[in-house]
């Protein structure tokens, strides 16, 4: 084998074995300047005590031209908090102040940035529904996706 080939073969291996080993508490998600995530479902492990989610939007548009962010709350919050978001305007990230139906949420990030937000499970309920959305006005119609935390064959419609 050339040397060439045998680094080409470390090189493959290294990468297979850090992505056995990725950390299943962490997740990363990217947006983009078409109003997309690139992931429509996260499943955390109810081993997990602690969440982090790392942000990332891979698009060229300014933050208050097409800025993203990620909230996790029960899906039959998410309308109410788009709405009350929407009147909290860009100033204080599309979200409402101090609104307890919000479980999680990052900052809002424009094109090339990225944000991490890190919070307890000790509030999530295994096999309950859970929504993450985008709240910049006119996203979350087609920014979210479900949360899953725990098996997810333990999934109860949603409460």
């Amino acid at each position: 084998m050339t040397l060439r080939k045998s680094i080409g073969v470390a090189a493959a291996l290294l990468a297979l074995t850090a992505i056995a080993h990725a950390d299943p508490c962490k997740m990363f998600i990217e947006s983009n300047d078409a109003m997309q995530y690139n992931l429509h479902e996260m499943i955390v492990p109810a081993s997990c005590t602690e969440v982090e989610v790392n942000l990332r939007h891979s698009g060229q548009l300014a933050a208050k031209v097409m800025g993203h962010d990620w909230v996790l709350a029960r899906e039959a919050d998410m309308s109410g908090i788009v709405t009350a978001g929407m009147a909290a305007g860009f100033k204080h990230g599309y979200l409402p102040e101090n609104d307890k139906r919000i479980i999680a949420a990052t900052k809002v990030v424009g094109g090339g940035e990225t944000t991490t937000v890190t919070f307890s499970t000790s509030g999530l309920q295994e096999g309950i529904r859970y929504a993450f959305f985008c709240t910049s006005p006119g996203h979350s119609s087609v920014m979210h996706g479900v949360f899953l935390f725990g098996e997810p064959t333990k999934l109860t419609r949603a409460r």
